[in-house]
């Protein structure tokens, strides 16, 4: 899997692309998200949300709270409201091949925004490098401690990232685990990425190692805040390795107390204003960059804008997520006594 530079892709001058139609009527945009339950999120809609309306075009938001068949029904009302183009974050990247067909029988196109839809003729994705994020989780850890008992908390088991993330994971911890070296002792998916669902996975996985593990592979923030709930109630915070994904604010709170030892920064000012700059151009029907890639969803070779995922632990939360602005560095280290 190929990927660019978060400096480099798509250098779009919000100024050159007018939101308007070829009909002169302003641009609308369907967002048809996952969910809004998690802060990442959140912050996705309003960044993108923002940039849009910067650029003069309106956004209908509709979140379907992780279920598949109503992401299905909030799609087709919003190409029922005329939306020039529909941006989807997939709650199912297998059932949501539906919503790419019934957009392009109204005529409109599809990005694909962050989860990959599989086995559909999507027009565009746009996304950080999941693998890499992966590897990134994986090699922090196996650095740090390259013999031992692992645990594995994958994501959702429909969300297409939750297995790439799982791929690059493995292709870290394989050669280890073909030595010898490390054992991965439960190897789990946490259904709807539920913090619930790590935890119960780890508490499990304490029981049956009598509580000899020396690492968790958390594959996002909220699943290791679960695994490190389990953690806590066996007085092991902070002694056993965590990885995670998202600089959520309280993921980069626990890294600063030391509970969580990473996590994976995935800019979203980045993501969200590069989607809203495609979205216009797709429904302008106007030439894309030259440099895109290509990602095959099982049906096709999509073109697609991969983004570069930043590892950040407490040596450099300041010149990451702070410095970025991404959290306040009193939100960050409020419990950290001394700072």
């Amino acid at each position: 899997m190929l990927r660019v530079s978060i400096f480099s892709v798509l250098v779009i001058m919000s100024s050159a692309v007018s939101a308007l139609a070829a009909d002169g009527k302003k641009i609308k945009i369907g967002f048809s998200m996952d969910t809004l339950k998690e802060e990442r999120w959140q912050r996705d809609r309003d960044m993108f949300v923002a940039k849009a309306k910067e650029m003069g075009a309106d956004v209908l938001v509709q979140a379907a709270n992780g279920n598949a068949s109503m992401q299905i029904s909030q799609a087709e009302n919003l190409l029922t409201q005329n939306v020039d183009v529909l941006v989807v974050v997939p709650a199912n990247a297998v059932t949501a091949a539906a919503i790419v067909d019934k957009a392009h029988k109204a005529g409109k196109k599809v990005l694909s925004y962050d989860r990959l839809i599989k086995n559909a003729d999507v027009d565009l994705y746009i996304s950080f490098d999941n693998e890499e994020v992966g590897r990134l989780q994986a090699k922090y850890l196996v650095d740090r401690a390259p013999k031992g008992q692992y645990v594995l908390i994958g994501g959702s088991p429909t969300d297409n990232n939750a297995k790439m993330l799982r791929d690059g994971q493995m292709q870290v911890l394989k050669p280890l685990v073909d030595k010898g070296d490390i054992k991965i002792v439960v190897d789990q998916w946490a259904k709807d990425w539920q913090a619930s669902e790590a935890l119960k996975h780890t508490e499990n996985a304490l029981t049956r190692t009598k509580n000899n593990i020396q690492a968790v592979v958390a594959s996002n923030d909220g699943t290791a805040g679960g695994v490190i709930a389990a953690l806590s109630q066996q007085k092991l915070a902070g002694k056993v390795l965590v990885s995670g994904m998202d600089a959520d604010l309280a993921a980069c709170q626990r890294v600063a107390e030391g509970s969580q030892s990473m996590t994976v920064y995935k800019p979203i000012t980045v993501i969200s204003q590069k989607a809203a700059e495609l979205a216009i151009l797709l429904a302008k029907n106007a030439a894309l960059p030259a440099d895109l890639r290509k990602v095959n969803n099982g049906k096709k070779d999509v073109s697609a804008v991969l983004l570069k995922p930043i590892q950040v632990d407490k040596a450099n939360l300041d010149a990451t997520i702070i410095k970025d602005g991404f959290h306040k560095k009193a939100d960050v280290y409020k419990n950290v006594k001394g700072t």
